[in-house]
């Protein structure tokens, strides 16, 4: 078995794509492979992309933002880098290549993919228009290219073998898996992180992600600001993310939040004190319109932190029974999800132990394995 897995989405910090790409590259040095190789822009090695401790958060240029926004700039990007990458993988059709994050180059070996949503069809006024024509006409290529393709949930299997009539014994479905660093922590381990930031361990109900309207961050405010002044003043909001695209008129809300005393936004939060501030919140919430995992809500299971999370598309399948669910759409439906999730203690203390559980379920070293059994379907098949 030879193997050049593409990791251009490891960038740190890492978030999402990223951080799949990284545990699985990971988890398949772990393996019996003849040779694991990985192409980074356009050049392959035996290496995978380690964090460097020194090096700050990575920032967009602000030329290069405003190239994503121009289509001309997008298609001809897209050409240039689809043959320069094609040109890197000369002499290794012996081998299998997987893209693990939709996109195949041009290659005459056996190629893999992974789909981990199709957001960019089912919810295309979500994404700048420029992504949605420059990822449409990646996954089309794929599609013609993919010996096989990979998803992170059956949901998502079933969805892209409907959505393009694709053969269903073709898409294999692998969950992912939270990062090691998310477990359960002692308030003692945790107050010297939570101090700066102006938080108590136990003093919160916490939301992570990107702030974009996808993640229906504007049904949890209108939820939050339902509940009684006491209880929001006592377990205020807190929301760490990175700024999303479109997202000005949810940081207004969230100004005005924090200005009421019942919001907190701390942007983006260092992966060093991330697991910290999961692990001190009394609860966690996630209101997403769409996911094609929703991994948050597992680093909180796993975090031994009680969710209350909306029962759209594959949140019910990766969270089991530990949370609390509610309509998307129905922000009185949450207001009374999140009262129960910060006032019932039998209810807390059930889902701490279900979702310690659910999270336990799954593993970066099973996602490795079941990887590989696509690489040897597609060899011998």
């Amino acid at each position: 078995m030879k193997l050049v897995l593409c990791v251009d989405p490891v960038k740190f910090p890492l978030t999402g794509v990223g951080r799949y790409t990284y545990e699985l590259g990971r988890g398949l040095q772990q393996q019996q492979l003849d040779r694991l190789q990985f192409l980074r822009g356009y050049r392959v090695s035996s290496e995978l992309p380690e964090p460097d401790a020194a090096q700050p958060m990575a920032r967009t240029p602000a030329w290069k933002r405003r190239a994503q926004q121009s289509r001309l700039a997008v298609a001809a990007f897209s050409r240039v880098n689809s043959w320069l990458q094609s040109r890197a993988l000369k002499g290794l059709e012996d081998y299998v290549y997987h893209g693990p994050n939709f996109y195949l180059p041009r290659f005459a070996g056996r190629s893999v993919a992974t789909f981990h949503d199709l957001s960019c069809y089912l919810w295309p006024h979500c994404h700048p228009p420029e992504r949605v024509r420059y990822m449409e006409a990646q996954i089309e290529l794929a599609l013609q290219r993919a010996s096989a393709l990979i998803t992170d949930t059956e949901y998502t299997r079933q969805e892209v073998a409907r959505y393009f009539a694709w053969p269903l014994e073709r898409i294999h479905a692998i969950p992912l898996a939270s990062a090691a660093e998310f477990h359960p922590r002692a308030p003692a381990q945790l107050q010297p992180l939570l101090a700066p930031l102006g938080l108590e361990a136990g003093g919160y109900t916490l939301y992570t992600g990107t702030v974009e309207p996808r993640k229906n961050i504007a049904t949890l405010l209108d939820a939050y600001a339902q509940l009684a002044p006491t209880l929001r003043q006592h377990w205020p909001l807190v929301v760490a993310g990175y700024r999303g695209w479109n997202s000005e008129a949810l940081h207004e809300r969230l100004q005005q939040g924090q200005a009421e005393g019942w919001v907190r936004y701390l942007g983006y939060v260092d992966q060093g004190i991330l697991p910290h501030l999961m692990a001190g919140a009394r609860l966690f919430a996630y209101p997403s319109w769409y996911e094609g995992f929703g991994l948050p809500v597992l680093e909180a299971m796993a975090s031994g932190v009680p969710v209350v999370c909306s029962n759209a598309s594959t949140l019910p399948e990766v969270a089991g029974s530990a949370p609390l669910f509610h309509d998307p759409a129905d922000a009185d439906a949450l207001r009374q999800v999140l009262q129960i999730g910060l006032h019932d203690e039998a209810w807390r203390a059930q889902a701490r132990a279900e979702g310690l559980r659910q999270a336990g379920r799954y593993s970066w070293q099973r996602c490795a394995q079941q990887t590989l059994q696509v690489y040897r379907t597609v060899l011998t098949g």
